[in-house]
């Protein structure tokens, strides 16, 4: 299987790990272009890979962890491709927004999102952790990290849910889309870096 980072950053690398711990393959991309992440690569060993945000794109799954500011020109240097599955770990409220934005701050960061990749299925995951907490083993001795995420498309949240689990993590479902707005900086989940004890049977409060 194969992920696709856009951005290279710490919280990039911190989601990244886990694929590669897992031994799958994991494409690294940035706006400074793929010469700029040789480092990067080498450091993280078998599995890691410097493209364009173009062949980041043609991953699996697809990682958007980039500063808000960011958001729009890195999807811009996306091509379409319907039913690509996005992971939206951005955060609109991370950072102040340039006035380029302003108009979109009364929705959430992931619906601003989809409506740049109509053609995409965006599932929210990851923003509301803090990325040393991302990086360690989700496997705790107290039982599994818990990873809630919210989308639309109940077949690619399924896919996203195996993976996940796949890496140690449970899984919540917080419903729709919308329901990601619950993750950012000023949500009720923001730093919840809950653990779910009883590690035998997935988790869900929805579908």
């Amino acid at each position: 299987m194969k992920f696709g980072m856009i951005g290279a950053g710490t919280l990039s690398q911190a989601i990244a790990s886990h694929p590669l711990e897992a031994g799958h393959e994991v494409v690294f991309s940035n706006s400074r272009g793929p010469e700029t992440l040789t480092e990067l690569v080498s450091r993280l060993g078998p599995g890691a890979s410097a493209g364009t945000i173009a062949e980041a794109g043609e991953a699996d799954f697809v990682v958007l962890a980039v500063t808000w500011r960011r958001v729009r020109d890195a999807l811009k240097a996306l091509p379409s491709r319907p039913g690509r599955i996005l992971i939206d770990a951005t955060n609109q409220w991370a950072d102040p927004p340039p006035a380029a934005v302003l108009d979109v701050l009364d929705v959430g960061g992931s619906e601003f999102v989809a409506s740049l990749l109509p053609d995409a299925h965006v599932i929210k995951a990851f923003d509301n952790l803090y990325g040393p907490v991302i990086a360690a083993d989700p496997v705790t001795p107290a039982g599994r990290r818990i990873l809630f995420h919210a989308g639309d498309d109940a077949a690619a949240k399924a896919r996203f849910r195996a993976v996940a689990e796949e890496f140690g993590y449970a899984p919540v479902d917080l419903g729709p889309l919308t329901m990601g707005r619950l993750m950012q900086v000023d949500g009720p989940l923001t730093g919840l870096h809950a653990i779910r004890e009883d590690i035998g049977h997935p988790v869900g409060l929805s579908g």
